[in-house]
């Protein structure tokens, strides 16, 4: 009997001992510190001839999601290389050997403020051992076009207030929602902007590899994302907020709108997006039960971030 009792109390020291650990975890986990970057670095730079290009993104890394890019050309025999006509695409291949690409802007625009052309890619996956990226750039420079490759490493976005997702919608055309701002909520109305991209299927064979016309993505445009943030963790109660603010596309091309966290934690944003015309393309209206213990619904459509 007594090994008995001894034998239940250490089931339940470690089943406590178990609970403590996960709750620890999970604290850790939602008070890590997430940090800003603002601060642009060279991710690679490389030579051809007399040219040397280099590629920058915010912190120097190229992360799966959305990424500010700046491409620099200078020739060494001369100067910096200003108002030609810059192209940037983004190839993925994978085990397949099959050729993909992501949401990105082709023609990048030259910054005459800094001297760089700019740009943003949308990466939606990792670099590894059975896949990887390059990036191909063309640039003219006194009547003649260059073309170069060039390998990039991809890293796995950690800032899940910069998370992403892929889907098809209901008209059957190739989508991407990418958050793009905040990259550090606070516990207030939140100015939240993603981008919004459609892939372009092509109707050409190839006849040049990479022939641009096969990985064509455009933004969006004139969509609604209709907004729902809840909190879906079963001691949350699926619990929403008020005064958050559907997204709709600015000027810039991004999307922007409110989102109000009343508490850090992990946060669900349940969206539905409508076309121009009012239809909706993918998601699902969340019920509005208070549900606690239990686990709350998301959206057909929707993207975790955690602060």
């Amino acid at each position: 009997m007594k090994i008995f009792h001894l034998f239940v109390a250490a089931i339940g020291l470690a089943v406590t001992t178990s609970c403590t650990l996960d709750k620890t975890d999970f604290e850790a986990e939602i008070n890590k510190d997430v940090t800003e970057f603002f601060e642009f670095k060279e991710v690679t730079s490389f030579n051809s001839g007399p040219y040397k290009i280099s590629v920058e993104a915010l912190n120097g890394t190229l992360y799966k999601g959305y990424n500010e890019i700046r491409v620099k050309i200078l020739n060494t025999q001369s100067q910096m290389l200003n108002n030609s006509e810059v192209t940037f695409l983004p190839i993925h291949t994978g085990s397949d050997n099959i050729a993909t690409s992501c949401p990105h802007r082709h023609q990048l625009i030259y910054e005459e403020e800094g001297n760089y052309y700019s740009g943003y890619v949308v990466f939606t996956s990792i670099s590894n051992a059975m896949e990887n990226w390059n990036v191909y750039i063309t640039f003219t420079d006194q009547y003649q076009t260059h073309n170069e490759k060039q390998f990039v490493t991809v890293k796995n976005q950690t800032n899940m207030n910069l998370n992403m997702t892929t889907f098809t919608g209901n008209d059957g055309v190739e989508y991407c929602i990418a958050l793009v701002a905040p990259q550090k909520p606070k516990v207030a109305e939140n100015e939240l902007i993603a981008g919004i991209y459609k892939y372009n299927q092509s109707v050409t064979t190839i006849e040049n590899y990479p022939d641009p016309s096969q990985f064509s993505y455009a933004e969006a445009s004139d969509y609604t994302l209709l907004i729902d943030p809840r909190m879906p963790e079963p001691s949350m109660g699926n619990h929403s907020s008020p005064n958050n603010v559907d997204l709709t596309q600015h000027t810039d091309g991004l999307y922007h709108g409110v989102v109000n966290y009343t508490m850090t934690g992990n946060w669900t944003l349940n969206f539905i997006m409508m076309d121009p015309n009012g239809q909706v393309i993918k998601g699902t209206q969340v019920p509005s039960d208070f549900t606690p213990g239990i686990e709350g619904a998301k959206s057909e459509l929707f993207i975790d971030i955690l602060f």
